[in-house]
């Protein structure tokens, strides 16, 4: 199993290109099972998670051109589908694969999906997937760990989830370009994910207003056409690579960056005390010396986002004083605090609050990963830490990022991976 080793005390320097964003590019991928014809891709990030999905659409016999010439483009057909089932084998390592319920459900009225897995960061239930569908007509049975959906055509309608949901979302906006009538999305998550979906549908000929709001607009259409469509850059990485800079140290440019989807966690850097700059594509982090610990409450976008909770609070470690984080979107995620407390942080946890008191230093330890962001966190800390870090079971980190490590050994990091 790798593991990548760090030796910290580098400061970064230089120039790091941003991939394209994960939680963009997967309902993208499964959005391609809309149309019978060919649908390219561009701007795809290479990660474990795209390379399940590649297995997942292959198996519902999606013909997948992908090729080591052009590693971030994909042309998918999906105009010969041989099942409509997405096996429990595939669908177990990766939530996202509940986004090819509605494409099959829309498309060829029917659909039989397995229950997710994915990181073990608390419930994320798919039930707000499930009403949704239901309001739309569908007949939906769970059956043995499966999701068994039928419908001969949905019907649009006004659909109001209970909570802001990312992927239900993304599964009714998908969904409802299809259906009879209008659909109404109330309730709507906003992430920036969402509407680069959204502009991807129209591209395919769907009607779709007030993306990017929480209220979405869908007018059903008869079929949808191909299109050729570049994914938006990752803010997650972008975020993680800005606060690699402020811990560590050091001036960095950060390339295919849009500034205007991290407000939030630019304005708590800037409160730290790091100098950013940022312009149409890029982002500039500069970070000298000790910086102040700052509190935040992850939320739902556009607040702080919960995928950066953890990179966040390693800043916070080594930072002047003491910060309050309280974490509201998911039930188990503070279990990188153990791992930074083998480093030689200072953080209680109560409930859904960790308090961090911040330390001179940091010291090199192993430590294991437990969920995606989780593995960022425990790479920026061993950057600045003394001595070596060793992070075990970086496979949580492949799912999320485009060669973390070889973007930060190009900016001064010391850091390999072993096995």
């Amino acid at each position: 199993m790798d593991k990548l080793l760090i030796r910290g005390g580098r400061r970064l320097e230089g120039v790091v290109t941003i991939s394209g964003a994960k939680n963009a590019a997967l309902p993208e991928l499964f959005a391609a099972l809309l149309s019978a014809e060919p649908v390219t891709i561009c701007n795809l990030p290479r990660l474990h998670d795209v390379c399940t999905a590649f297995k997942l659409l292959s198996s519902l016999g999606v013909a997948v051109d992908h090729s080591d010439a052009r590693p971030d483009v994909v042309t998918l057909d999906a105009g010969k589908l041989t099942s409509r089932e997405a096996s429990y084998d595939l669908v177990k390592t990766m939530r996202a694969s509940i986004l090819v319920l509605g494409p099959l459900l829309a498309r060829f009225g029917e659909a039989r999906v397995s229950l997710p897995g994915g990181c073990e960061i608390g419930l994320r239930p798919v039930d707000q997937h499930i009403k949704g569908l239901q309001a739309m007509g569908a007949e939906i049975t769970v059956e043995h760990g499966y999701i068994v959906a039928k419908a001969a055509r949905l019907k649009g309608t006004r659909i109001t989830t209970d909570m802001v949901t990312v992927t239900g979302t993304e599964n009714l906006l998908m969904a409802a370009t299809l259906a009879e009538g209008e659909t109404i999305l109330e309730n709507a998550a906003q992430e920036p994910e969402i509407p680069d979906l959204a502009e991807m549908l129209i591209g395919m000929g769907a009607k779709i207003e007030g993306h990017g709001t929480n209220r979405i607009r869908i007018e059903g259409v008869e079929r949808l056409h191909g299109v050729s469509h570049q994914v938006v850059p990752d803010r997650i990485e972008t975020g993680t690579f800005l606060c690699a800079v402020a811990a560590a140290g050091g001036d960095v440019r950060v390339e295919r960056a849009n500034a205007r989807h991290l407000d939030t966690v630019i304005e708590k850097l800037r409160e730290a005390g790091a100098q950013i700059e940022a312009g149409d594509d890029w982002i500039r982090v500069k970070s000298d010396g000790r910086l102040r610990a700052v509190s935040f409450r992850t939320s739902e976008y556009p607040a702080f986002p919960t995928d950066m909770q953890a990179q966040f609070m390693v800043l916070n470690c080594i930072a002047e004083g003491t910060a309050v984080v309280t974490e509201t979107i998911f039930e188990n995620r503070f279990m990188h605090v153990g791992e930074l407390v083998r480093l030689g942080a200072k953080i209680e946890v109560d409930g859904k609050t960790a308090i961090v008191q911040g330390v001179d230093k940091l010291s090199g330890a192993t430590v294991m990963a437990t969920d995606l962001r989780a593995s960022a966190s425990l790479v920026i800390a061993g950057l600045v830490a003394d001595g070596e870090t060793i992070v075990d079971r970086i496979y949580h980190l492949d799912r999320g990022y485009d060669r973390m490590e070889m973007k930060l050994r190009g900016i001064g990091a010391d850091i390999e991976r072993t096995r």
